[in-house]
């Protein structure tokens, strides 16, 4: 069994033990994009309905979201909302009685400068409290030649695990495009949807010893929601890597820590296979989205009048009740929560928080 783990964000040795608890017990958790307050509310919400423990993510959008779409500088406001996000995940999300992840999602080449900048944070934050910012950080370089994705992948965990934190790689290219990085299905070649097991073994010797990372592989996963047939999923893919690096190095079965990236609309079937052979961790953005979405909307269509007039110019009634930012947000919240219930369930963390 599982050792047990303080509420809260979990980040070090901490971290390893959840992601190899997840692992072990043959389940993953939801990885959830977040933009503001209420969406991680709604997340830690979910998890603690859910029993689950949970995955808050950002993108650099997000982040830059989150700080306020006022500031001009946008690189600065990226830094910001990082920051500020974060921190209040380490306010809140022990009062919610489950163990909470921060990562942060899809740097490419352009926002490598971001990442850096919340290493610098997070070493400042270590410094001063023995825990660093985040949990993770991901590079996804996989545009790149392997070459120069590993060899910025190293620079990076050098940083990163000394102050406790781990890296999320990519090899492969997920289709489709995540908050501005990434191309469309008819502009990638399609072999690169695939990830080669040479390539995860090339990476796991160059990367194990510097530090503790997992790997976003693709096997055919898309960001956001297709129809079926459009791609073929093959978590064998994953299974395959597997092997390659337990054949190679001697390791024991699932050395790896795998990533489900495109997770929104996947197959029960398909999401179950790719945990069977270790992935611990799949991303939700475009299904809770529009969980928000179609929840606002619903409610915005039944009080249609409160949207439109604060007092209604036929009845007097005034309206501030239906129009109150905190009645329709609410509404917001709940679709995702009740989404990633579902989530929950899908991946099998429900009742399996490793939360004191």
């Amino acid at each position: 069994m599982a050792s047990k783990l303080k509420p809260g964000v979990q980040t070090g040795t901490d971290y390893i033990a959840l992601v190899d608890a997840c692992k072990a017990g043959g389940y993953a958790l939801p990885a959830v994009n977040v933009v503001n307050t209420d969406s991680i509310n709604a997340v830690l919400e979910a998890a603690a309905k859910a029993k689950s423990d949970i995955i808050i993510q950002l993108s650099g959008g997000g982040a830059q979201f989150y700080a306020g779409k006022g500031i001009k500088d946008a690189e600065k406001a990226k830094v910001l909302g990082g920051i500020s996000a974060a921190e209040h995940v380490h306010r809140v999300a022990e009062a919610y009685g489950i163990c909470a992840v921060l990562h942060t999602d899809h740097a490419n080449r352009a926002l490598i400068p971001w990442v850096d900048a919340l290493i610098d944070a997070g070493e400042e934050r270590f410094k001063a409290t023995g825990r660093a910012l985040f949990s993770s950080h991901m590079l996804d370089l996989s545009e790149e030649s392997l070459e120069d994705n590993i060899s910025e992948c190293e620079r990076i965990l050098k940083r990163l695990a000394p102050i406790g934190m781990s890296l999320e790689i990519e090899l492969g290219v997920t289709g489709g495009e995540e908050d501005g990085v990434g191309k469309d299905l008819d502009e990638i070649d399609n072999d690169k949807l695939y990830t080669q097991p040479d390539e995860v073994l090339t990476a796991y010797r160059r990367l194990s010893p510097l530090g503790h990372f997992s790997v976003a592989a693709a096997f055919g996963n898309v960001h956001g929601v297709y129809k079926p047939g459009n791609v073929k999923l093959r978590p064998e893919i994953l299974k395959a890597s597997q092997e390659a690096v337990s054949s190679a190095e001697g390791t024991g079965n699932h050395p790896l820590h795998f990533v489900f990236h495109g997770g929104s609309g996947s197959e029960k079937a398909k999401i179950k296979e790719a945990v069977s052979y270790g992935v611990f961790k799949m991303n939700i953005d475009t299904d809770t989205q529009f969980a928000f979405a179609e929840r606002v909307g619903s409610y915005v269509e039944e009080h249609a009048r409160a949207f439109k007039y604060q007092i209604d110019p036929e009845t007097d009634k005034p309206y501030k009740k239906q129009y109150d930012p905190r009645a329709w947000l609410r509404k917001g919240e709940e679709g995702i929560i009740d989404r990633l219930i579902i989530a929950c369930d899908d991946l099998g963390s429900t009742g399996r928080s490793l939360a004191l």
